[in-house]
């Protein structure tokens, strides 16, 4: 075993498929080129990852996890209300799907793609939004800033309404004049709609 195979970590390997993804595309990429830009065999990334379609799973899910970070610290903010949280939520979702397609137009195309193949990743991440969403719901019901039934399936109701500002499907659209206001006038309509009434 040479000293580069030793240290060769899932992690090193997903940079790299990255690197590889950018360069080649989804459709011409290999698990070859992905071990040559390590200097390893292609052996070696099949320790890790077992099949070509695992190793595109868990670099799609890598990508796709990146904004956890900040929304999961939004959610758990509770110096923050509710009402501010969700808005908060909403456009640091927006802010971090439009910084992927602007910034790295190449990359966020092969993962378009990649998100369409890799179909229990897909749901497993919108899973993930929707619960934190509902998290966030469920303190506004406590708190009595919202008045919903089911704090769930308003979760899931916002998160479709806003599909548009978070979608991959409508990235051309966010960054024409006007929609960052049309996204605002979205979430002050949803938000009125959760808001308990007025005593």
């Amino acid at each position: 075993m040479s000293p580069t195979t030793e240290i060769l970590t899932a992690e090193r390997i997903l940079e790299a498929t990255e690197e590889v993804l950018r360069r080649h595309g989804p459709a011409k990429a290999t698990v070859v080129d992905v071990a040559r830009a390590l200097g390893v065999s292609h052996g070696s990334v099949y320790r890790h990852f077992r099949t070509k379609a695992a190793l595109r799973e868990a670099v799609t899910k890598r990508w796709l996890d990146r904004m956890f970070v900040t929304l999961t610290a939004i959610t758990a903010d509770e110096s923050r209300a509710p009402e501010t949280r969700l808005r908060d939520w909403l456009a640091a979702l927006f802010e971090a799907k439009r910084r992927k397609a602007g910034d790295d137009p190449e990359l966020f195309a092969t993962y378009m793609v990649l998100t369409a193949e890799a179909g229990d990743v897909a749901f497993e991440h919108i899973a993930d939004l929707t619960g934190q969403l509902t998290r966030i719901i469920e303190a506004g019901v406590a708190s009595g800033d919202f008045t919903v039934p089911d704090p769930r399936t308003s979760a899931v109701a916002v998160f479709h309404a806003t599909g548009r500002f978070h979608d991959p499907g409508y990235h051309r659209v966010w960054e024409r004049p006007g929609a960052q206001e049309d996204f605002t006038a979205l979430v002050d309509l949803l938000l009125a709609g959760l808001r308990a009434p007025a005593a």
